[in-house]
């Protein structure tokens, strides 16, 4: 028998909000300002159906940016990030203006409830006929948790450990449906096998749910599960969850080395690390030339303000950066306090002080700017090349394309870098078929698949 080659997975990195990741993309002269429209974004699901991509992945926050200087009018007088749309609404438009391009969006296991998601990704699969995908996070700060009246996000290892009870429930309710139980008999009024349709009744320490889901199975069983755990915690949860684990590495031989983690993370939970996705996160600017892609790099550099940072990373931590001098070192104590471990692990093994400056966390992190993720830059075929390394030398399954600006980066990378993978035999050159699953070659799950 023939072995399928293996081929690249590829998902537009998006937001419901006035910018991509990047905060300055907003400032750029060819973005697009139509964002409270759904204009906005079926014309990037296009662009991204056009490309074959197998994903339109949206991040989410559920709370302004405002811990920095403990206000939100910084970011809102610059632009960073202070839209934030609900992602499931603008999925919905998106999958009206598409046929294959998969459909996933975040949404926190910290401050929603399990019936409440199961329903909506369950409901978003079917009518998309199989496209949806969740993205499994736990929130990260204060501001989150006072939008849904708490006090304090909770801490870190406490977050997943409530995250993993958070996922059995939805699973259960899944599960709900058997293959088989919708009859729709009109001639004899039968119209399901009530045998086929099951209470879920968990009870956990966090959580309890009785069922059964009131939506039926989808084209696909169920949504496909993202997850972006790299901590030690963080990285057991996604071994044990994500079938798309995203991923934020400095470098290649970084990468390499969590890659391997994370594959094993996934073999010791039982599952198989070949039908397990990891896809770092990754911006490209590619031109005619490799003098025209450096030049595009370096207008978006320009574009980005010294606040962007300093406000994301107040964000994503959850400490006020406000409060310290740019040289002023961290204590140990407020160390420990921030929210993203890894986030933090990363700028502290860069800088190589245990007690790294504010300003060592705005130069390493890169946060706020185009550097917080790798770049690949120059002619199709150089860009094309850096992403092969990268793919043939196991650091990754594929890549999360973040955007310099929207939609011209996703129509650079479709009209230049595609054809190009696809020449190689590294990109597949059509979809697979109408699920998510199916394109992205994973088994559709029957009903309990998950607890074996």
């Amino acid at each position: 028998m023939t072995q399928t080659p293996r081929q690249m997975a590829m998902v537009g990195f998006m937001q419901a909000q006035n910018c991509s990741i990047a905060p300055g993309s907003w400032r750029h002269p060819a973005n697009a300002l139509d964002f409270l429209t759904p204009d906005y974004f079926q014309r990037i699901g296009r662009v991204l159906e056009d490309g074959k991509f197998h994903l339109a992945f949206f991040d989410d926050r559920l709370a302004m940016p405002d811990i920095y200087g403990h206000d939100h009018r910084e970011a809102v007088e610059n632009g960073i990030r202070v839209v934030k749309m609900d992602p499931i609404s603008i999925l919905t438009a998106i999958g009206c203006a598409t046929k294959n391009l998969g459909l996933g969006a975040t949404y926190s296991t910290t401050y929603y409830e399990p019936f409440h998601v199961a329903r909506l990704f369950a409901t978003l699969d079917l009518m998309t006929r199989g496209r949806s995908a969740w993205n499994i996070v736990t929130s990260l700060n204060d501001s989150e948790a006072a939008n849904f009246g708490r006090s304090e996000h909770l801490e870190h290892d406490m977050r997943y450990d409530r995250a993993d009870e958070f996922v059995e429930c939805v699973m259960g309710h899944w599960d709900s449906w058997e293959e088989g139980a919708i009859i729709a008999d009109k001639a004899t009024g039968r119209f399901a096998d009530g045998s086929r349709v099951n209470a879920l009744n968990y009870k956990g320490k966090y959580f309890r749910s009785k069922g059964p889901l009131s939506v039926p199975r989808s084209p696909q069983g169920h949504p496909v599960l993202i997850q972006a755990g790299q901590s030690g915690r963080g990285r057991r949860f996604a071994g044990r969850w994500g079938e798309l684990i995203f991923v934020v590495y400095l470098n290649i031989e970084s990468g390499r080395k969590q890659y391997a983690d994370l594959k094993a993370a996934v073999a010791e939970a039982g599952r198989d690390p070949e039908k397990v996705f990891v896809a770092p996160a990754c911006y490209v600017c590619v031109g005619e030339t490799r003098a025209i892609a450096e030049a595009k790099r370096e207008a978006i550099l320009e574009l980005s303000k010294p606040v962007d940072g300093l406000v994301l990373l107040s964000e994503v931590t959850n400490f006020d950066f406000a409060s310290k001098d740019l040289d002023s070192e961290f204590t140990d104590e407020e160390l420990q306090k921030m929210s993203w471990t890894g986030f933090k692990d990363r700028v502290v093994m860069l800088s190589g002080k245990p007690n790294p400056t504010v300003r060592d966390f705005v130069h390493f992190s890169g946060r706020g700017t185009i550097k917080e993720f790798p770049n690949f830059v120059g002619t199709p075929k150089d860009v094309a090349d850096q992403m092969e390394d990268w793919f043939t030398t196991r650091a990754c399954d594929g890549f999360v394309l973040a955007a310099t600006h929207t939609p011209g980066a996703f129509e650079d990378f479709t009209r230049f870098v595609v054809p190009e993978l696809q020449r190689r035999g590294l990109y597949h050159k059509d979809y697979a078929g109408p699920t998510l699953r199916e394109n992205l070659g994973l088994k559709r799950p029957n009903a309990r698949d998950w607890r074996t």
